[in-house]
């Protein structure tokens, strides 16, 4: 069975916390092939909030959700290769969005991503920029939009 948590940062337990970070690291630097400082700091900030759907025994899908100012940030959205296209990153979503009722939110989504993102109100607030190799296209959800 599946399980959606969420938690700050500092409230994780050390294994939850190493789980998180080895499946950014799987997805983001191994499976994209983008050697880059992936801890970068953030995830220590004392606002950090963790979001994560366990199967009990593998971590499948993550998320964080950072403060900037007075805006949100979605960001490092990452799911298992074998938990692909099962709904989990999108439920997520939803949870972390549900916890930022009221506040814009913001987000920089791999391009070929920003229909997905589209699906939960987000829609491009700037230019498309190329970060790692891999084109971005920042993304905004107004705190007055609703999905």
């Amino acid at each position: 069975m599946i399980s959606f948590r969420s938690a700050p940062t500092v409230d994780l337990s050390p294994l939850d916390l190493y789980e998180i970070l080895r499946l950014r690291v799987d997805v983001f630097v191994v499976e994209q092939d983008c050697p880059y400082p992936e801890l970068d700091g953030r995830d220590v900030e004392p606002a950090t909030i963790q979001f994560w759907a366990t199967d009990g025994s593998a971590m499948l899908a993550t998320l964080r959700l950072l403060t900037d100012g007075q805006d949100r940030r979605i960001g490092r959205v990452a799911t298992a290769a074998q938990a692909r296209e099962k709904g989990l990153a999108a439920e997520l979503m939803r949870g972390a969005l549900a916890a930022c009722e009221g506040q814009t939110v913001r987000l920089d989504a791999q391009s070929h991503l920003t229909g997905w993102y589209a699906r939960f109100g987000f829609e491009p607030d700037g230019a498309e920029f190329v970060e790692d190799g891999i084109p971005h296209t920042p993304m905004i959800r107004r705190a007055t939009q609703r999905r």
